[in-house]
């Protein structure tokens, strides 16, 4: 079957933008949430590992909220999508749910513990950690494509496919980047010591984070035929020149506000600006594909009628959440006061 002739917005082609919305969202918002968590290996005293909680206290338990429109977008938007890529990816996303019950009985528990809080501390290390490593396996082995029976229209490969050097790399890359969300949001949140702490981890955590990028985009074009030319073959240069030129100018937007202007807020957005332009550097290397380069978006569709049926719905719940967000996020704006709590 031919990808399509016309790329006009069509019903498919906004479900598979909400899709990406909702997946980018929850990138964003629990992306430094989890970097706290990963973070809170390197901070020992418990005043300090306090405030980072009491930083995302009000609105980390929202975050997840994306995450299941993410998924109940594509069960319902893209059913043949969802029917190969779960079976595909059950290890990696059923470790990554499991880490997150992991991580949120640990942040509520820990601050009722007393003699064992160092087993809850622990255990919302290993929760952050775990749940990013797997998030970063999940997409890599989706980028470098699943084995797809077209005509039994299923999945074909087997336990372990998930599993290789680049899905693991991808893995270990999240994990970085994550962290730098997460330390960039503590000099946006925290003073003193632990900003300054912060604000020096965020400067190493940037170049790893960049020099991650780099590589997965150096080494993601020979993963699948198309993917080259995608990028690298006649005017698909400029995009690739674009998407390096944003990444390349949002590097020194961060390292500029961490050390030259010493600013608080600037060095955060910068981060989440290196997350945004890979997620859409990523877009621009699957579409039209849905799996990777197998499985178009338009294969993968459901009938319009239920297409049109779950953008009603869709219309009136993302408003409703954003706003809910937004207005959660303004209430709890701030720096954290070492000596008052959220819990």
């Amino acid at each position: 079957m031919p990808i399509v002739s016309d790329i006009s917005f069509d019903l498919t082609t906004i479900w598979a933008f909400v899709i990406a919305f909702a997946v980018l969202t929850y990138v964003v918002l629990d992306g430094f949430d989890l970097g706290l968590g990963i973070l809170f290996a390197t901070e020992r005293r418990r005043r300090d590992r306090d405030v980072m909680m009491n930083s995302v206290a009000p609105v980390w338990d929202g975050n997840e909220t994306w995450l299941v429109l993410g998924g109940g977008g594509l069960f319902a938007a893209f059913p043949l999508a969802y029917s190969i890529i779960l079976p595909a990816l059950y290890a990696p996303l059923v470790a990554m749910l499991l880490a997150l019950i992991l991580r949120g009985v640990s942040f509520e528990f820990r601050w009722k513990a007393q003699g064992g809080r160092w087993i809850w501390d622990a255990a919302f290390i290993a929760g952050s950690t775990i749940a990013s490593f797997m998030q970063g396996v999940a997409l890599g082995a989706l980028l470098q494509g699943i084995t797809v029976d077209k005509a039994a229209r299923a999945y074909a490969g087997g336990w372990w496919d998930w599993f290789t050097p680049f899905s693991a790399f991808v893995g270990l890359a999240v994990v970085v980047g994550y962290a730098l969300l997460g330390a960039t949001w503590l000099v946006s949140k925290t003073t003193g010591d632990l900003q300054e702490r912060m604000r020096r981890r965020a400067w190493f955590l940037g170049l790893a984070t960049v020099g991650f990028i780099a590589a997965v985009s150096l080494w993601s074009p020979f993963l699948q035929d198309g993917y080259f030319y995608r990028w690298f073959e006649g005017t698909h240069i400029l995009w690739a020149a674009g998407v390096a030129a944003l990444v390349a100018g949002l590097n020194w937007a961060l390292f500029h506000a961490l050390h030259v202007h010493r600013h608080d807020h600037w060095p955060f957005r910068a981060a989440l600006g290196l997350f945004v332009v890979s997620f859409i550097g990523l877009g621009l290397t699957m579409y039209p594909y849905i799996i990777p380069t197998e499985i178009t978006i338009y294969e993968a569709a459901a009938p319009r009628a239920s297409q049109v049926f779950m953008l009603v719905g869709a219309g009136v719940l993302i408003p409703v959440i954003l706003a809910y967000t937004a207005y959660a996020y303004y209430v709890f704006r701030g720096k954290i006061d070492e000596d008052t709590g959220y819990h």
